[in-house]
C-alpha cells in the first residue's frame, strides 16, 4: 500500500468499525437506554438506510469539487455524527446520529474507489481499490473485537469515541498525504445520470444486491449456526469471528489480484460460483467443528473477494459516471445485507435449523452468478 492510499484505508477502518461494532454492543445499548434488543437493532437498520440514501445523493452534489476536499468533507460529517453518538442522551437521538453517520459511508467509498483507481499503476487498479478496502477488513478482524471488548468492559459510548478518533486521524492524513486531483466529473449531473437510466447499470447493481446477498444470508445468522449446529460454546464466537475476519483480509487482497489478472466480469463469475459451492458445503457439513472453522474462513474470504472485481465492472461501464456508479455499488451492498438477512431468515420462521439460511444464500449467489454470466454474454463477448 502506498502512502497516497493509506488515508483511504484508514477511512475504511473507521467506517468498518462503526458499521459492525454496534452489532456486538446491542445488549449494552439496550440496557443503557432502556429499550429492547429488537428496538436497539433498529440502530443497525438506521445506519444502513443512511448509506443507501447518502451514497448517490452526496456524490451527485459534490462531484464537481476536487476529490481530496470531497473526502475530507465526508469524513468531517462522519466524525461529527459519530461524536454525537458519544453524548446521545436517549435512544431517538442515537438513532438519528446513526442515520446521519451512515450518510457519508457509501459516498466515501464511492469517491475513494475512483481516486484509488486513478492513483494506481496501469493494470493494478483493482489491487489499489482492494488496498482501500483493507481498512474495512482489518476493522472486522481486529478493531471491532477490540472496540467491542472496550464497550463491554467500560461503556458502549467509548466505542464511538474510538471511531471519532479514527475519523480525526483520517482527516489529518487525507490532508497531508492524498494528492490534489482535478474534479472527477467531466459532464453535467444530468448527463451523468443517463447511464443509470439503462438496463446495463441496473443489471450490475442487481448482481450485487442478489448475488452478494447470498453471503449475508449466511453471515447474518453465523452465531446461532456455530452454536446450535456446529456445537461451539457461545464464548467461542468472538474467536470464530476473527477467523471470518482473517478470511476477509485474504479475500480482499486475492479479489483485487484476480480482477487485475482476468476480466473483472469473469472474476466475478468465478467468485460467485465458489460462493455457491461454499454455502452448500456449509449447509451439509456445519455439524463438523473442524470443517465449520475452515468454511468460516473460506466464506469470509469470498465475502470480500468480490468487492474489487464488481467495482471494476462498474468503473469500466459507467463512463463519465464512475463516482456515482461506485456510490451506487455501495448502496447495493447494503441492499444485499438487508435482502440476505430477510430471505435467510425465512426458513427459521418455519422452524428449520440454522444451516438452512446458507442454502438460501447459495440460491441467491447462484442467481447472481447467472445474472453475471448473462451480463458477460450480452455486453462483453
Amino acid at each position: 500500500m502506498t502512502k497516497q492510499l493509506f488515508p483511504l484505508a484508514l477511512g475504511g477502518l473507521a467506517i468498518g468499525t462503526t458499521e459492525f461494532v454496534i452489532m456486538g454492543l446491542l445488549p449494552d445499548v439496550s440496557n443503557s437506554l432502556d429499550v429492547s434488543i429488537p428496538i436497539a437493532g433498529h440502530l443497525i437498520s438506521a445506519y444502513a438506510l443512511g448509506v443507501v440514501i447518502g451514497a448517490p445523493i452526496l456524490v451527485a452534489l459534490s462531484a464537481k469539487f476536487p476529490p481530496k476536499y470531497i473526502l475530507i468533507s465526508l469524513m468531517i460529517l462522519f466524525t461529527i455524527f459519530n461524536a454525537f453518538s458519544i453524548i446521545a442522551p436517549d435512544y431517538n437521538t442515537l438513532l438519528m446520529s446513526r442515520f446521519f453517520a451512515g450518510l457519508p459511508h457509501g459516498a466515501f467509498f464511492g469517491v475513494g474507489t475512483v481516486v484509488a483507481a486513478k492513483l494506481a499503476k496501469k493494470g493494478k487498479e483493482a489491487q489499489a481499490i482492494a488496498s482501500m478496502f483493507t481498512g474495512l477488513t482489518i476493522a472486522i478482524l481486529a478493531m471491532v473485537p477490540f472496540v467491542t471488548f472496550l464497550g463491554h468492559h467500560l461503556h458502549w459510548r467509548y466505542a464511538f469515541g474510538v471511531v471519532s478518533l479514527l475519523g480525526l486521524l483520517t482527516i489529518l492524513f487525507l490532508y497531508l498525504w492524498l494528492p490534489h486531483l482535478k474534479p472527477l466529473r467531466s459532464v453535467t449531473l444530468k448527463e451523468e445520470l443517463e447511464f443509470f437510466k439503462t438496463i446495463k447499470a441496473w443489471h450490475i447493481l442487481i448482481i450485487v444486491a442478489v448475488g452478494f446477498g447470498g453471503l449475508f444470508a449466511w453471515f447474518s445468522y453465523i452465531a446461532p449456526l456455530l452454536i446450535n449446529v456446529s456445537g461451539f460454546d457461545i464464548a467461542d464466537i468472538s474467536y470464530l469471528m476473527i477467523v471470518a475476519g482473517a478470511g476477509m483480509v485474504v479475500g480482499n487482497i486475492s479479489g483485487g489480484y484476480l480482477a487485475d489478472k482476468k476480466d473483472p466480469v469473469i472474476a466475478s463469475i468465478i467468485l460467485l460460483s465458489l460462493m455457491v459451492i461454499s454455502l452448500i458445503l456449509v449447509f451439509f457439513f456445519s455439524d463438523n467443528k473442524t470443517i465449520s472453522i475452515i468454511l468460516t474462513f473460506i466464506c469470509g474470504a469470498l465475502a470480500m473477494s468480490i468487492g474489487s472485481p464488481i467495482n471494476m465492472v462498474m468503473l469500466r461501464n459507467a463512463k463519465h459516471s464512475e463516482m456515482l456508479g461506485a456510490a451506487f455499488i455501495q448502496a447495493a451492498f447494503n441492499v444485499a445485507n438487508a435482502l440476505g438477512a430477510f430471505f435467510g431468515g425465512i426458513p427459521l420462521l418455519f422452524g428449520l435449523a440454522f444451516n438452512y439460511p446458507s442454502l438460501v444464500g447459495a440460491a441467491m449467489a447462484l442467481f447472481g452468478m447467472i445474472l453475471c454470466l448473462a451480463f458477460y454474454k450480452k455486453y462483453e463477448r
